[in-house]
């Protein structure tokens, strides 16, 4: 029995549900216009404000590495597409960067299915990520309160890190692929059966501290 979707935030593994959304690039359905590809759908505050100009150019600076890991990007806020439209022109004349991505301009139905408006801040939408895979599934998210910019090599690595763990069906361990133990290499998950874990310490690239905590390098 399928159920509806539910409003508000919505859980990692669920479904971005259905929507057809308008964007700067026409008319746009979400997810089913990105079948095959992974995306960042990321809400903004509001046009022509300071901190989002600056999250909008760090975007698209990194776009062709999005775009290396197939990764396409989708900027939100409920300003209407003429004023994205002209604050993206805005953003090219005056800062010398182009935007080619689209940007939805939302009548808040998508704000209200992905919980992107937050008590206490009217109707601009925070600053929400989610990164989804190729399958429509939501696999990350992110919030951040309108006076904080996003760091976007956090979100670019963590779009790396999904892709290598869903390959490998390995786990990526703390500030990785810099990490203070083991630098690039994976965590092997944890055994499931007492005959699994009698074996763990030994055999081929495999390096254990103990027999749930192994670890390796990809090849």
């Amino acid at each position: 029995m399928e159920h509806e979707p539910r409003a508000g935030i919505p859980l990692l593994g669920e479904r971005v549900p259905d929507m057809e959304v308008q964007t700067t690039h026409g008319r746009m359905k979400i997810p089913a216009d990105l079948s095959g590809k992974w995306f960042i759908l990321f809400s903004h505050p509001g046009d022509f404000t300071p901190v989002c100009t600056t999250e909008f150019i760090a975007f698209q600076k990194m776009k062709k590495e999005f775009d290396d890991l197939n990764c396409a990007l989708v900027g939100l806020s409920m300003d209407q597409v003429h004023s994205h439209m002209k604050w993206t022109e805005w953003i090219q004349e005056k800062m010398d960067v182009k935007i080619t991505f689209p940007i939805i301009a939302d009548n808040g139905t998508v704000a209200g299915k992905l919980g992107m408006v937050h008590p206490g801040k009217g109707t601009n939408t925070v600053r929400a990520v989610f990164v989804v895979d190729p399958n429509g599934l939501i696999r990350l998210m992110l919030y951040y309160p309108q006076e904080i910019g996003r760091n976007m090599d956090e979100i670019l690595r963590a779009v790396r890190a999904l892709q290598i763990s869903d390959k490998n069906k390995v786990a990526l361990p703390a500030n990785w692929p810099n990490n203070d133990l083991f630098g690039d290499e994976v965590i092997i998950p944890p055994p499931s059966d007492e005959k699994t874990a009698a074996t763990r310490k030994t055999g081929g690239d495999i390096v254990c501290e103990d027999w749930w905590f192994c670890h390796k390098k990809l090849k």
